[in-house]
């Protein structure tokens, strides 16, 4: 869902508790870290390579900068000192360092972090002509999934809408498995009770053309083991179409939102569907624009920025 940005890891790092074993990797974690480093160019993420650049890689203040982490909290991880880390933080430093599934895995135990594979949306690629259709339907939301609901584009309307810090910190690129996970404070549907079921059934309608694949069996087998709430559904054995809906979100800055849902269908992508969001009311007309306007500003939408407002 969206890249860490901002940190507040400025301070003096809190250190760990060391037991052997930990120990024993800090200097693994250090060599590891500092090979990554170098093999990454300035021109790799989009700066320019300066003067007086020894080396070819990035250097630590660089690194810290673009994962959005202080430049003494990545020395001191860099030079393999018992400091703390969180998935979050780790994920942003893999990403600048360009890591690869193998890699940050690597990472993640060097670092003393319970590993957990990310799901990837990776069943079809879109290419520009679809993303540049949903890009257009700005202020209004759009997405891209497939029949398991994995997001496999999205404009930044939806971002608005449907992504906040619980939902980003879950990591996932699929909307049922953020909705069932996320606690349920942070679930940006209003009526989870009977919105919910009907996801679930309209999974179901397409899981008929798949049973049996090794992707699909997992996704159903890992979602009821994390949610109870999904399983209790799963078995009810309700099968339902994609089709229109009227639903509403509730969103921290400008209230709740009741919004139209419509699912087009995508020539030549089988299975995927766009899902658009037209306003149902004035209100939310106004309140969607006024999302639109906070992102104009450069103010993240879901930050505290007041009340919300009409």
């Amino acid at each position: 869902m969206g890249d860490v940005t901002t940190m507040d890891m400025t301070e003096t790092p809190r250190t760990a508790e060391v037991t052997g074993a930990s120990a024993r990797r800090r200097p693994e974690l250090a060599a590891f870290l500092r090979g990554r480093r170098a093999r990454v160019t300035p021109a790799d993420v989009g700066m320019p390579p300066g003067p007086r650049r020894r080396t070819p890689g990035l250097r630590r203040e660089e690194v810290a900068q673009l994962s959005g982490v202080g430049i003494t909290w990545y020395t001191w991880l860099e030079q393999g000192r018992p400091i703390n880390a969180s998935a979050q933080v780790l994920d942003a430093v893999a990403r600048t360092l360009r890591l690869d599934k193998t890699e940050r895995e690597h990472l993640y135990h060097l670092a003393d972090v319970p590993y957990v594979a990310r799901r990837e949306a990776t069943a079809h690629a879109v290419g520009p002509e679809i993303q540049g259709i949903i890009d257009a339907l700005d202020p209004h939301p759009a997405v891209v999934y497939n029949a398991r609901y994995d997001i496999l584009a999205t404009n930044p309307a939806y971002e608005d809408v449907f992504v906040g810090p619980a939902i980003e910190a879950i990591g996932v690129a699929n909307v049922l498995w953020t909705l069932f996970v996320v606690p349920e404070p942070h679930c940006p549907l209003v009526f989870r009770d009977s919105e919910l079921p009907v996801m679930v059934a309209t999974l179901r309608g397409a899981y008929g053309r798949h049973v049996g694949e090794p992707a699909w069996e997992d996704f159903i087998r890992d979602l009821s083991t994390a949610s109870p709430e999904f399983a209790r559904l799963w078995a009810s054995g309700d099968v339902v179409p994609p089709g229109p809906r009227v639903k509403t979100f509730r969103h921290e800055a400008v209230g709740e939102l009741r919004m139209t849902s419509v699912s087009l269908s995508i020539n030549g992508m089988p299975e995927c569907r766009i899902v658009a969001y037209t306003p149902d009311d004035e209100q939310t007309r106004r309140r969607t624009e006024r999302l639109r306007a906070l992102r104009r500003d450069g103010v993240a939408s879901w930050a505290g920025v007041g009340s919300p407002s009409a």
